[in-house]
């Protein structure tokens, strides 16, 4: 049984180890890279509005609350982009570069960005990304959602089309990068898809 629970910024710097665990098992990327993506989210942890769920896993027979401890399976976090903040400055530079100033200010003027959303691959293809998107999403006061996904036919970038997601930019390499990224953005509230 999946459930999800709300943590603040002391309790995701508390479970930054099980974080980075589903980050690496979900994303594999190269062990030299994890200590710096470590400290990239234990700093998200501080930005303004910052808030993490996580879907814990209770083992129990239908309709039965276990008394084991929950485990972590997957988890999202997002917080209210502002500049001065590294991804939210240079998406916007970007964005204005291609698109103009009004449609950044217009997609990131307010917007709340969709920081880490990742399942263990044990548990994905069962409707958890979703939910807990739309859980985080839920009752947010920006009046858009951005992210970046890989800008390649993957099951996310299928996810976030299916949420209402739009494309604000493709083939975008970040800075000191080389893979091509996508920048996705829907207003909020998100409505059923």
């Amino acid at each position: 049984m999946i459930e999800f629970r709300g943590a603040g910024p002391i309790e995701f710097g508390e479970r930054l180890d099980t974080v980075i665990d589903i980050y690496s098992a979900a994303m594999r990327p190269p062990a030299d890279q994890l200590p710096g993506r470590k400290a990239i989210m234990r700093n998200h942890g501080t930005y303004p509005y910052f808030q993490c769920y996580f879907a814990e896993w209770r083992d129990a027979p239908f309709g039965v609350r276990g008394t084991a401890e929950p485990r972590i399976v997957g988890f999202a976090y997002g917080f209210r982009g502002a500049p001065g903040q590294w991804w939210h400055d240079v998406v916007h530079r970007e964005l204005t570069d291609r698109a103009g100033r009004e449609v950044a200010d217009a997609w990131l003027g307010h917007a709340f960005e969709l920081a880490e959303i990742h399942v263990h691959p044990d548990y994905q293809g069962k409707g958890i990304g979703r939910a807990m998107i739309r859980t985080l999403c839920a009752g947010r006061r920006e009046r858009s959602a951005v992210l970046s996904t890989h800008d390649r036919p993957t099951a996310a970038r299928h996810l976030y089309a299916s949420l209402g997601f739009t494309d604000l930019l493709s083939r975008y390499v970040f800075p000191g990068g080389y893979e091509e990224y996508a920048i996705v953005g829907r207003p909020l509230p998100l409505t059923r898809a």
